[in-house]
Formats: structure tokens, sequence, C-alpha cells
């Protein structure tokens, strides 16, 4: 008998063994958590697809400063040479002469980086984990396949994200290979000029070069067809998914319904402006030349987006591919927006 108790008792014993060990081989072993520096590491210098580059120029300045010493060789090397027309032509321009140095000199780049990041470590570093997290190279990279699918025109561009010490760009630029992002302004929302400001900006690229010969590209009829056409493309390029005042520069719903309450007044009055080049109008300008002194902000946005859309509604739903090569005046006239507007009450 008790040679029979200790038999089961082993057998219970064993069992109990290989029961615990085959549910510890179940047990998944985690990777190790990256630090936030190994995280800056692995998102990659840049995205290429179609000819269009993105470049995280962000990630080498905050890294310039994790090693013993600060790295002005990476600040030359990693942020500097890999989109130099960006710093000479365009942040040399704008920023005037007396700036000029910092950015079309090495010493320059290499000055003004060496103390940009110490101070504003806190916020910079917050920018990044935002980035981090929202999965900043998925993002681009889905953006861009999506975007190029989509337009029907090959876009050559080269743009950068980057912290600058003189802002004023947010997102823009002076050339197709000399644009960028900047990280600085403490009230941007970077999630949503990532996520919903890069279709809009690269819609400008592709819809530009078609102007060249337009009779009127340089008038405030062309920026408003133009900004609405980004707007609308925006829209597109989500599937209708986002809202349309939220295509039109995230504006709100009752921004929109103000709009569409004084839409004929609006038209009527500001096509006055239309083959205005001086860019000094009330259509560009309500800012500061208040003809509707309660119209919300984009003003222009607003109305180049219902004339792209009265477009489409009148020529079908794939017809904003025609908006690229078609001449200002002729979206204007083929959207049948003037009959509209004479139709509303």
């Amino acid at each position: 008998m008790y040679k029979n108790t200790l038999q089961i008792l082993t057998l219970v014993i064993l069992f109990g063994i290989l029961s615990c060990i085959k549910k510890t081989s179940k047990r998944k072993i985690l990777p190790p958590k990256l630090t936030y520096i190994e995280k800056i590491k692995k998102i990659p210098d840049s995205i290429n697809v179609q000819g269009i580059t993105i470049k995280n120029l962000f990630k080498n300045q905050i890294l310039a400063h994790k090693g013993t010493e600060y790295d002005s060789t990476m600040i030359i090397e990693k942020v500097y040479k890999p989109h130099q027309s960006l710093w000479d032509n365009c942040y040399g321009m704008i920023f005037g002469k007396e700036n000029s140095y910092k950015f079309r000199t090495t010493i320059g780049m290499v000055e003004w980086n060496k103390t940009l990041y110490p101070k504003n470590k806190t916020f910079f570093d917050q920018r990044a984990e935002t980035l981090i997290n929202m999965k900043l190279d998925s993002v681009l990279e889905n953006n861009l396949i999506k975007f190029s699918r989509l337009v029907p025109h090959k876009v050559e561009s080269t743009i950068s994200i980057i912290f600058t010490p003189l802002t004023g760009i947010l997102f823009g630029g002076c050339d197709n290979d000399q644009f960028c992002i900047e990280l600085n302004y403490k009230d941007q929302n970077i999630e949503y000029t990532i996520e919903k400001g890069i279709p809009h900006e690269l819609n400008h690229l592709a819809y530009e070069p078609f102007r060249e010969n337009d009779p009127k590209k340089n008038s405030a009829l062309r920026q408003t067809i133009d900004e609405g056409f980004a707007c609308y493309f925006t829209w597109v390029f989500f599937d209708g998914q986002i809202s349309k005042h939220e295509a039109v520069e995230n504006m709100t719903e009752n921004d929109w319904n103000w709009y569409v309450e004084h839409e004929k007044q609006l038209f009527t009055e500001l096509e006055q402006y239309f083959d205005d080049e001086s860019g000094n109008n009330p259509l560009l300008r309500n800012d500061k030349l208040r003809l509707f002194k309660d119209a919300p902000k984009s003003l222009n946005y607003w109305l180049g987006f219902r004339i792209i859309e009265k477009y489409v509604e009148k020529n079908g739903t794939d017809s904003w591919k025609d908006i690229y090569e078609l001449n200002i005046e002729d979206v204007l006239e083929k959207s049948g927006y003037r009959q509209y507007i004479k139709e509303l009450q």
C-alpha cells in the first residue's frame, strides 16, 4: 500500500513539473524596451517613393548631442549636406543677409545647432516622441505610396523635417527640392500636419508645373483654385472619411456653415478681384482687408474648394484629375459655379 502511494505521489509531482515546464515554454519572451535614443536611431534618415524624398534631419539634430561631446561632424554630414539647397537657397534667402551665414556655411550650421537643442530639449524631445509614437516612417511611406497611386502626374520633390533657429515656413519651401516641415511651433498639431498636411502640399507640387503657360498664373483666382484644389484633393485622399470642413484647413463646421449661408454674396462681391495680381485684395487677405468682417479664416481656400466641388459634380467623380492641366479660367467656366451662384436665392 505504501509503495503504491509513493508511486502515485511521484507521478503527480512529475506531472506537475512537466506542466510547469510546458507553460514556461509557451510564455513569450518579450524583447527589452528600447530607450528614447534607440528609438531615435531606428528612424530612417530618409524615405523615398516614386521620386518624392522625405528626410528626417531632426533625427541627427538630436543625436548630435547624445554622445560625450557635441558632434559637429554629424551636423555637417547628416543635417547640412543632405539638403544643402534648402539651407543655402531657401533659408539663406528668406531670412536676409544678416542671417544667411547661419544657413549657407558649415560654421553657421554648427554654431546654431550647438545651442538650439539644449535650449529647447524638453519641447524638442516631446516633438520627437510624438513622431515616434505615431510611427512616422510608416505614415510617411503609406502617404507617399497612396499619393503616387492617386495622382496621374509624377512629382519629384525633397522635403526635410527639421528644427530651425528662425521659423517662418512651417510647411512649405522655395522650390520642389527645397521643402520642409518645421517642428518648432508649439501650437502646431504635428500629427495633423504630417498626416493631413503632406497630401495637401504635395498636390501643390503636382499642380504648379502646369501653370507655366496659364494666362492667369499670377492672379488671385489662380491662388484660390490652387488652394481649393489642394483641400479637395486632401478630402479625396482620405476617401471622404474626413469632413469637408476639416479638409479646408481644419476649419470648424460653424465656419463652413457661415460660408454656405453667405455664398452668393461672397462670390458676387469677390469676383471683381479674380484677375488682381497684386496679392493685396480682400479675396486673399481677408485677415487684413476686411470686406467681410465676420468671415472666418481661409476664405479663398473655401471658395476654391467649392469651385472644384462643383466642377466634379458637373463632370464626374474622377474629373478632379482634369484640374492639373486645365487653365484657371477653364476650371471656373467648366465648373458651372457662376450659374450655380445665379440660381441661389
